[in-house]
């Protein structure tokens, strides 16, 4: 049923495809209104980030084009002032199109380039400031497009993700700390193995994050290349040759960030392989998270009938049929995030690969997963950092029970024994429901003293001179 059909009041504009009914309030004109009754498929609209990304190239484009006498100052100063409001979210509602829609995006360049021109004669009603002709001067959707994904993307990696996973490696470090002294068993293949402290193996969860934060860094100087000057197929058609180095220079001013022109605009345009690399890398902390969230959960086990070394922080009810039953729901949220990422990766990865000669027709749908991945990390690596590590304590007792327990305290008695006669024991304290320690007492296998130095935990920790 159409916005008409709905009792909605209408108002006639005019593309190059004839008449289209447009709602009387809308700011967008035929061009957006044709898409939207083209591509009715999700419901899922662009991203803030990217809404912002295309205000701020629009403003950029402007300056750029006034300077050089494109672009008459009043016409420029109008577009600056519109594209400055859709940079902050006042046009967000405006900004109306589905994420599958046309793969170059054109749909979604033409509706930001409608609103900001309805909203400059809403300024100046006397100036006429057209869509294509003068907010869209000098650009493509083929260029504006990947540069709108870069540059929303590079905004939060640096803005949004980087600081996240800071905040999390000094959670988890600062954690590594506090339990450097907690001895505990290891464990391989998911079978008890020698001790470890909490501590260390806390220490490898702080080095997972800060390797996924050194890869993430890695991508940027190819993400923080930008497509704008390529117009249609790369060549720069209708612009200039000082137009994308000038819109990269106003961008940067304005993220913070220094973005330059592409080497190569034709493999800019063509292909996104910058997109699947950084996508590649969330994927990687996605994965480096989800071990960190499974280990949380593992360790947390019971708090009775499980492994229970730790304790996560109680944040809510765990059963609505159990009493008492606590469950560790931020490491299983985390998970969930993680497992979104991974999928999205694949999308991503897909859509890199449909580069068709000299355009990539997957941009919508890499650009709503890629910005999605990093939202959904940062967010969720806020909420582990503050929910889970910062209030996780150590079992203390549990953990040197276990150790006692242990079979596999006996590798430390290997090199004096030997290791034949050390799976002798371990075998036999199983069968017989004994620690090594017992067995080895009374077999006289060593003096006290020394068997005592040799199954002290804390001995096992590191390599001996």
């Amino acid at each position: 049923m159409s916005q008409a059909d709905k009792g909605v009041a209408m108002r006639t504009e005019r593309d190059s495809m004839g008449e289209m009914q447009v709602p009387v309030d809308a700011m967008y004109g035929a061009s957006t209104a044709r898409a939207v009754e083209n591509f009715p498929v999700s419901g899922l609209r662009f991203a803030r980030e990217f809404i912002k990304a295309l205000g701020r190239i629009k403003h950029a484009a402007a300056v750029v084009n006034a300077r050089h006498g494109k672009l008459d100052a009043a016409r420029a100063g109008l577009i600056q002032q519109a594209a400055d409001e859709m940079a902050v979210g006042q046009w967000d509602g405006q900004m109306v199109l589905d994420i599958f829609q046309t793969g170059s995006g054109t749909s979604t360049n033409m509706n930001a380039n409608e609103v900001i021109a309805h909203r400059c004669a809403q300024l100046d009603p006397a100036l006429v400031v057209h869509p294509n002709d003068h907010v869209n001067m000098g650009q493509s959707s083929n260029d504006v497009i990947p540069t709108a994904l870069h540059v929303a993307a590079a905004d939060q990696l640096v803005h949004g993700l980087l600081p996240a996973l800071a905040y999390l490696h000094a959670a988890l470090g600062k954690k590594a700390e506090e339990t450097r002294d907690v001895v505990k068993i290891g464990r391989t293949h998911l079978m008890d193995a020698t001790p470890i402290t909490l501590g260390q193996e806390i220490s490898g969860w702080a080095r997972q994050v800060e390797l996924g934060m050194a890869r993430l860094q890695a991508t940027l100087p190819r993400v923080t290349e930008l497509a704008q000057g390529g117009t249609a197929v790369g060549t720069g058609l209708n612009t200039y040759p000082e137009f994308g180095s000038g819109v990269a220079a106003e961008l940067s001013t304005a993220y913070g960030i220094g973005f330059v022109e592409v080497a190569n605009h034709f493999e800019a345009q063509a292909a996104q392989d910058a997109a699947v690399e950084l996508s590649g890398a969330l994927k990687t902390v996605a994965v480096s998270l989800m071990k960190i969230a499974n280990d949380v959960r593992l360790l947390n086990m019971g708090p009775r009938c499980g492994i229970g070394e730790i304790t996560v922080p109680a944040v809510q009810p765990g059963s609505s049929i159990m009493p008492g039953k606590v469950n560790p729901v931020i490491a299983e949220s985390l998970a969930q995030v993680c497992a979104q990422v991974i999928g999205n990766d694949a999308a991503i990865t897909i859509g890199g690969a449909s580069g068709l000669l000299d355009l990539n027709v997957m941009l919508p749908v890499m650009a709503h997963n890629l910005l999605e991945s990093e939202r959904l990390l940062t967010s969720a690596s806020l909420m582990f950092a503050d929910k889970c590590i910062a209030g996780l304590v150590a079992n203390v007792e549990k953990c040197e029970q276990q150790i006692e327990w242990s079979m596999s305290m006996v590798t430390s008695l290997a090199p004096v024994i030997g290791y034949d006669r050390a799976s002798e024991i371990a075998k036999q304290a199983v069968t017989e429901g004994k620690t090594v320690r017992q067995l080895c007492l009374e077999q006289k296998l060593l003096p006290e003293d020394e068997l005592n130095r040799l199954l002290d935990p804390s001995g096992m920790l590191a390599p001996k001179t």
